[in-house]
């Protein structure tokens, strides 16, 4: 996957539906969020995003993209989200994603400190 894909992949997650975000989770997927219980695994780390609402616009920026090994990548990100015309959350990310066939990937891990002075 080119790095075009990579992002347009990742930012269709924070905007995309709740079964489009489901779709592209890893069942074994590992994720830390800046809500209880934090540290969550597959279907829990599925659900807890899937309940919550979807931003209609994020901006990634500080965009770092490695490749450790074929079929397996690694970003790094700040995002901004926004909730119709207005910023309402500011993180850093990290999520790996993982390809299990042809143009087929799943995330396997995913990461969100909240800003500082974001509202979490």
């Amino acid at each position: 996957m080119d790095d075009l894909r990579v992002w347009e992949f990742e930012e269709s997650l924070l905007t995309g539906s709740a079964e489009q975000f489901s779709e592209s989770i890893d069942t074994e997927c590992l994720m830390v969020l800046p809500k209880p219980p934090h540290v969550m695994v597959g279907q829990q780390a599925i659900q807890a995003v899937t309940d919550t609402p979807r931003w209609v616009r994020v901006v990634l920026a500080d965009r770092q993209v490695a490749r450790p090994q074929e079929g397996l990548i690694v970003i790094a990100y700040k995002a901004e989200a926004y909730d119709h015309g207005e910023r309402q959350y500011v993180a850093y990310c990290t999520s790996t994603l993982r390809r299990l066939a042809h143009d087929v990937w799943r995330v396997v891990q995913h990461q969100q400190t909240p800003h500082l002075e974001s509202k979490a």
